[in-house]
């Protein structure tokens, strides 16, 4: 049996951390509905398991210490939110990965060679190839740093 909530762990990390990666430096406030899509919550006004996975997901990266924020809104976003020194080095950094790498590395100049090499951009190979499989490796190595 697939641990599918797992799957979904590790795209909500690759979509949070991308999109604080692209406001970096600035602080923003980050959505859950931004990174899992619309919720609709029940009659009694609670959220789906998926929604809250992805909020839990957001508090978990700050609680390991990728990301900081200042303050929740409610269960519907995360207040001020950057990433923290150990998230930006961890993405910024040539990866041992080898997603999406070019053959013909010795045509590519060596600043787009360095950047095609770099753990957020193994994020986006794995994002835009929506192969479960390869996002779970890529998440998983990160992870494990």
């Amino acid at each position: 049996m697939a641990d599918l909530h797992i799957d979904d762990f590790y795209r909500d990390v690759a979509l949070i951390m991308l999109y604080l990666y692209s406001s970096f430096p600035r602080k923003t406030i980050l959505y859950v509905e931004d990174v899992c899509g619309p919720d609709n919550p029940d009659e009694y006004g609670l959220h789906t398991e998926r929604y809250r996975g992805c909020f839990s997901a957001m508090v978990w990266l700050a609680e390991q210490g990728y990301i900081q924020f200042y303050e929740t809104v409610r269960e519907e976003a995360l207040d001020q939110a950057v990433l923290s020194q150990r998230g930006f080095l961890l993405l910024s950094t040539r990866s041992e990965l080898k997603l999406g790498i070019p053959e013909e590395e010795a045509a590519l100049p060596p600043s787009v060679m360095e950047h095609s090499m770099t753990n957020i951009m193994q994020i986006r190979t794995a994002l835009k190839s929506r192969s479960s499989i390869m996002m779970r490796q890529v998440m998983h190595y990160l992870l494990s740093q």
